[in-house]
């Protein structure tokens, strides 16, 4: 099968119009055009329905996507393994991680990596989604469960709990709740329970909501969650880690927390000799060892 013939398709499927696939390849319409109908006609198939809207694949163009699509990402897999340099990081590293966090812990440390690395081009995906490692779709991820996938190098960074915070502020005018009963007389500040998130997460609002409170604020991340916080609008529930970069988070009801959350990093195996991914990874494991140092020396002074 003719290779430039596939890349050809590939970029017409991917954007659905022969014009703007010759736009990104620098060709002709009329030259896409007959690229494809020379692939349909060695295929003895029909790739695309033609529509005034535009192009949609066939189920046979569907079949072919699929194929063309895991072959850019091994493409893409074996450019970055080329690229990477015996003696420097530098170039594009995809990151995934959940929302909350990519905003609260990982995004506000990322200058510290910069420093050591400036020509990294960091893309961070933030979202609730586990994406596929191995397909490509990221290229290293940190997850709050460890990783079913297979041929992924996998390292335990930490465990996190959710826990209550609330303002010195919002204390201050509302009083400081000292058993759970009491929480029935403040605005618990939470994640919708239907929201994506960590199953300890639903589970300890689920057991909070049963105190029957009378004012409720949900937000779909952390991120908002602890916005509302800070703005004394109530008290939250909120990962644990964040009491290091907002000391003056108050932990209200220490005794009440979720269950363990295992933290880890993943990576797929062909990317073991990746500069790129071992810069990222180094840099976590350090940000995480002087985070675990700093708490043992709060927890001993």
């Amino acid at each position: 099968m003719d290779w430039d013939k596939l890349r050809i398709f590939h970029a017409v499927a991917d954007a659905g119009s022969l014009t703007h696939a010759g736009e990104t390849l620098h060709l002709s319409q009329s030259a896409v055009s007959r690229q494809i109908r020379a692939l349909e006609e060695s295929l003895n198939a029909t790739l695309f329905h033609r529509h005034a809207r535009g192009l949609i694949l066939t189920e046979q163009g569907e079949l072919l996507f699929d194929a063309t699509r895991a072959m850019s990402k091994r493409l893409d897999a074996a450019s970055a393994r080329i690229r990477d340099s015996d003696e420097e990081a530098f170039g594009d590293l995809r990151v995934t991680t959940t929302t909350g966090f990519g905003t609260l812990w990982l995004a506000p440390r990322l200058s510290a990596l910069y420093a050591k690395y400036p020509d990294l081009r960091i893309d961070l995906m933030l979202e609730e989604r586990v994406l596929d490692l191995p397909m490509r779709e990221a290229d290293v991820a940190i997850r709050m469960k460890e990783p079913s996938q297979a041929d992924l190098i996998r390292k335990k960074l930490m465990t996190v709990r959710m826990c209550l915070f609330a303002s010195p502020r919002y204390l201050a005018s509302q009083g400081t709740p000292e058993v759970l009963d009491d929480l029935a007389g403040h605005r618990l500040i939470c994640q919708n329970i239907d929201s994506a998130q960590v199953s300890a997460g639903v589970t300890l609002v689920q057991q909070l909501l049963m105190q029957d409170i009378r004012s409720t604020l949900t937000v779909n991340n952390y991120f908002g969650v602890l916005q509302a916080v800070l703005s004394d609008l109530g008290i939250g529930v909120l990962p644990n880690y964040l009491t290091e970069d907002f000391p003056d988070l108050v932990r209200v009801l220490p005794d009440t927390e979720s269950a363990e959350v295992p933290v880890y990093l993943a990576y797929p195996e062909e990317l073991r000799h990746s500069r790129r991914i071992a810069a990222f990874r180094d840099f976590v494991l350090e940000e995480i060892f002087a985070y675990r140092r700093r708490l043992a020396e709060t927890q001993r002074s």
